[in-house]
């Protein structure tokens, strides 16, 4: 198989990754980054980021990892369209083989790998994505305000977002499948005491009802009775969780019950030297561009202080 050898690998892109780039290659380390399946991460799925500082009257997101890519490759970034399918961090250099075709030897790498938000498979679902549909009531809830929504799930991050909403929009739909919530204590009676918060138990979502463009409703069915009725909302939002992009780091990496990779606190290190995790791959609790953007600046910084010690080592 053929072999190249490069200072700083980055794997994904996304803010985290495309920032941890800009970062490196400005420090003269020429970074090399593999995209990833998704190249630009989440937001080339998200039609219009308001929340960004820089884009006073919001950006497209596809458009926006656009220009996060040309301003990496303006300092150098060598931004390669690609996957790395597995990872042997055992020694040192570090290793990594794109999509199973040649292997990269690196002095560091910087994962930014993301995750995917979990969605419930409806084919409507599919349709309405980004037309009502969506995964992320922060970035969204917003362009909903004054208007009926829905959202399922039934834990922490489904009872946070049901009262952002709530501040937002005049009435909530919560659909949960069970008859109570996996939420903890404090966050359930938030949900409970919202007066515009309606909590449809032993509830599942059958079908996303749209007049093509967006969405009008949701029809819901109750596990228990077989009950059947629509509801009217414009945009629906599903909180059942996030799956981190991180499966090919498990054998030497530390990571949570769910996946998120574990980092020192307060930096991007991994318990592997010189090996360096951003962005949403190790964040399960903000889940943002701005918050991935910023630690994507950490592990360049990270990665350039590790790389300047073994420098010093060997002198």
């Amino acid at each position: 198989m053929e072999q190249e050898k490069v200072k700083v690998l980055i794997i994904g892109s996304g803010p985290a990754g495309y920032t941890a780039a800009i970062y490196a290659s400005r420090a003269g380390l020429n970074p090399v980054l593999i995209t990833g399946g998704e190249p630009g991460g989440q937001l080339t799925t998200t039609n219009d980021v308001e929340n960004y500082p820089g884009y006073p009257g919001g950006v497209n997101g596809p458009q926006m990892m656009i220009d996060f890519q040309n301003q990496a490759k303006r300092f150098g970034t060598d931004v390669r369209y690609g996957m790395v399918t597995a990872v042997d961090f055992s020694g040192y250099p570090h290793k990594a083989i794109v999509d199973d075709k040649y292997e990269i030897i690196a002095d560091a790498v910087i994962i930014s790998t993301g995750a995917s938000a979990k969605y419930l498979g409806l084919d409507s679902e599919k349709e309405y994505y980004n037309k009502g549909v969506s995964a992320c009531a922060v970035c969204d809830g917003f362009f909903y305000k004054g208007k009926p929504v829905a959202l399922v799930g039934g834990g922490d991050t489904a009872a946070e977002e049901a009262t952002y909403l709530a501040n937002l929009c005049p009435k909530v739909y919560m659909i949960v499948r069970r008859d109570e919530l996996r939420a903890s204590k404090i966050m359930q009676n938030r949900v409970l005491n919202s007066p515009n918060i309606e909590v449809l138990w032993d509830t599942e979502t059958e079908e996303i009802l749209g007049d093509g463009d967006s969405v009008t409703g949701v029809r819901v069915v109750n596990r228990k009775t077989g009950e059947k009725k629509e509801l009217a909302i414009d945009g629906f939002f599903v909180a059942i969780g996030h799956k981190p992009n991180t499966d090919i780091f498990k054998e030497y990496l530390d990571m949570d019950e769910t996946g998120y990779l574990k980092v020192i606190p307060g930096t991007s290190k991994t318990k592997v030297e010189g090996v360096f995790v951003t962005g949403d791959a190790a964040d399960k609790v903000y889940r943002q561009a701005v918050t991935a953007a910023g630690t994507g600046c950490m592990g360049a910084l990270d990665a350039e202080r590790f790389l300047q010690s073994k420098e010093l080592e060997t002198a």
